[in-house]
């Protein structure tokens, strides 16, 4: 039976927690990280400040959490989207073009994620712990899903891929395809328009099927 002046419960609540997150990514997002209170994610996510320190360590830690969610979220999507395009794909340019281009829509972006990444860039210096957070659970992830999808391409001969290359492969797509509109982008905050982006991928997609596209038999 449950003792009622155990507050175990109360602080473990996932309820809370869930709205203390989603409080704190707004109350980051508005104030920025340094001029953000414990106070003001408390008054947002309708808690007390004890009710936040039972469930994360300090200030720091809830920034910590919040990239680790937003990061773990936009792999999701992207390892969705590449298993509409790469899985069963017959064809290597048309299936990498349509993968760039759904993974750099505006479907395939959360305008959250690139607000927080632009804020985690301005305080990395500061705070190295949540940039190596964003890094091992944002980019790396998406890196090492995309390899095995072109690892498994290249098995179906659609790419030629030496043994273990499809690491350095994958980085390649990115920084040819997925990279430019990034930077010009500023991570989301200046939209491109699409027809710009669609330009950049089919651009990024001939270069990369350059170094890596299986050689087509002469007959």
């Amino acid at each position: 039976m449950t003792d009622p002046c155990d507050e175990t419960g109360a602080r473990r609540s996932p309820v809370k927690r869930e709205a203390i997150v989603e409080a704190a990514l707004r109350v980051f997002l508005r104030e920025g990280y340094a001029r953000a209170s414990v106070d003001a994610i408390a008054a947002d996510a309708g808690v007390s400040k004890r009710t936040i320190y039972n469930h994360f360590a300090d200030k720091r830690d809830l920034f910590a959490t919040i990239v680790e969610r937003s990061s773990a979220a936009l792999v999701a999507d992207h390892a969705r989207i590449a298993e509409r395009h790469l899985v069963a794909a017959e064809d290597a340019r048309a299936a990498l073009t349509a993968f760039g281009d759904e993974w750099l829509s505006a479907g395939g972006r959360r305008a959250d994620h690139g607000a927080l990444v632009r804020l985690l860039i301005s305080e990395a210096a500061h705070f190295p712990e949540a940039a190596r957070v964003w890094t091992a659970r944002g980019p790396d992830c998406s890196l090492r899903s995309l390899a095995a999808h072109l690892r498994a391409m290249a098995d179906r001969g659609l790419l030629d891929l030496g043994v273990g290359e499809e690491e350095t492969a994958a980085g390649h797509y990115v920084a040819l395809v997925r990279s430019p509109v990034n930077n010009r982008a500023f991570f989301g905050a200046l939209p491109l328009p699409e027809a710009e982006v669609r330009a950049v991928v089919r651009s990024g997609v001939d270069a990369f099927l350059r170094i890596h596209g299986a050689a087509v038999p002469h007959h």
